[in-house]
């Protein structure tokens, strides 16, 4: 059991000198913390090493390896990098303190000691310290927690792509920080057809993350009308009014039917899919008359698109995320990027095309992180 574990701090004092030692231990005894002694740089090392105490107080000017090697080790090994120093020296130059700071302690102390401040100043690093110690226990529950999260979430999304005859399906999926609201499905229905849902919770936070469970919940609850599109978007629309509190969720929904080549589809406020044909050459948006986005007020009409597919038509369905991923300088990635990148990859395999789209937003975002969710579903007929 750590110190730490039993709530008592402790503080490792650094001096040659005996009388220093002694003089620490009469003005810091009264604190209550577990006090450890060190008479040169050596031994210093290997206490904090084994003891990680809560602050480290560091003579300077010691035999052997002085205190500014001391710290500069201490700061170098990950185990005692965040164990804060307190530098103690008769030297007063500025050059010193500053060298000292940049060494990574956090403050400094003049022989002969001043009991009031020693007291102070360690007093007010080891609540610092605690105080940080408490937050970095908190972001590692808080980590955890996102984690746990971030599989259930994935757990919601299919295992596999159905294999359907006369059809190529490929997916990536990427959320911008653990759990997102980003949400794909695909259903396999009677007579070669498919349906494809794709939807956006909007955020990527705990809210989004819920929105998402839900659509996905009452997507697989209405099995039994999935050939009509229009009437899936009504219910699903229907159903997250009655629980939205300020969460709105945009939607595709289509159905494929691979022997006819026939596809239905329906739209709140959604992005449009992506259309390549070959025979053209080029890549265009395929239209779709929509809806407001889910979860304002139920539709009293959704509108169904009916288009005809080609052989060597590939389709892609995405989301938001992609389109408005963000370089360094602000610059969204935009709808004609998406066109471009979309209609020069010179292969009918869904899988490469995504990873050529998702390299190719790599390298336009340079460093920046992405800023939201990122799910695309392409499908290529054959």
């Amino acid at each position: 059991m750590t110190e730490m574990d039993t709530g008592i701090e402790s503080i490792l004092l650094v001096d040659d000198q005996p009388a220093n030692l002694q003089v620490l231990f009469q003005t810091l005894e009264k604190l209550g913390s577990k006090l450890l002694f060190a008479k040169n740089g050596e031994m210093a090392l290997a206490i904090a090493q084994k003891a990680l105490p809560d602050l480290i107080l560091l003579d300077i000017m010691m035999p052997g390896i002085d205190g500014f090697e001391v710290c500069r080790r201490l700061k170098a090994n990950p185990d005692t990098r965040k164990i804060p120093v307190i530098f103690l020296s008769a030297l007063d130059e500025t050059g010193d303190k500053v060298r000292g700071l940049q060494l990574g302690a956090v403050d400094y102390v003049a022989k002969p000691f001043q009991p009031e401040e020693v007291i102070a100043r360690v007093n007010t690093h080891l609540t610092i310290h605690r105080l940080n110690s408490k937050v970095q226990k908190q972001r590692d529950e808080l980590e955890h927690d996102l984690q746990v999260v971030s599989r259930l979430q994935r757990n919601l999304l299919p295992e596999r792509l159905p294999e359907i005859a006369g059809l190529k399906l490929a997916v990536h999926y990427e959320t911008s920080r653990y759990t997102g609201g980003d949400y794909y499905d695909i259903a396999e229905l009677p007579d070669s057809k498919i349906a494809i849902l794709m939807a956006d919770a909007e955020g990527h936070s705990a809210p989004a993350t819920v929105m998402m469970a839900m659509t996905c919940a009452l997507f697989r609850s209405c099995s039994t009308y999935l050939e009509e599109p229009d009437r899936v978007l009504a219910y699903l629309n229907e159903n997250l009014c009655k629980v939205n509190r300020g969460s709105f969720v945009t939607a595709l929904y289509a159905v494929y039917d691979a022997a006819a080549k026939t596809l239905k589809m329906v739209r709140a406020g959604h992005p449009l899919p992506v259309l390549y044909r070959p025979s053209l050459g080029a890549s265009t948006e395929l239209f779709c008359e929509g809806v407001l986005i889910m979860g304002i007020e139920p539709y009293t009409e959704v509108p169904v698109t009916e288009a005809t597919l080609q052989p060597g038509d590939q389709l892609l369905f995405y989301t938001d995320g992609i389109t408005e991923r963000f370089n360094e300088t602000q610059e969204p990635y935009g709808i004609d990027r998406l066109l471009q990148q979309f209609g020069t990859a010179d292969t009918d395999d869904p899988a490469t095309t995504l990873k050529m789209i998702v390299d190719d937003l790599s390298r336009f975002a340079g460093h920046r992180l992405a800023d939201d969710d990122q799910a695309m579903l392409m499908m290529v007929v054959q």
